[in-house]
């Protein structure tokens, strides 16, 4: 019984994995026209590059929910976030 708990456990950590993949994958093509796959597969340099342009994303998303404007999506803005902390993540 123990052995289908974590199973299951898998399967859901599993999942949710893919699914904040999709998002990430998403929202950078859709508003940067990233795609992660292949900025993972870039130079270190390159990702440098892409990190600073996705803190710019980030940094005009920001503006916008502060600012309460109407096209602010709190889905891209976490989207964005978590692609840019797994890039980052793969300079160091």
């Amino acid at each position: 019984m123990s052995e289908l708990h974590e199973e299951i456990a898998e399967f859901r950590k599993r999942r949710e994995n893919e699914q904040s993949s999709a998002r990430q994958m998403a929202a950078l093509f859709l508003s940067a026209g990233i795609e992660i796959s292949q900025a993972l597969e870039a130079p270190a340099a390159e990702r440098g590059r892409i990190v600073l342009r996705i803190e710019r994303l980030l940094e005009r998303e920001r503006l916008r929910g502060a600012r309460r404007h109407w096209t602010y999506d709190l889905n891209r803005h976490i989207a964005l976030k978590q692609a840019r902390d797994h890039l980052r993540a793969t300079l160091d």
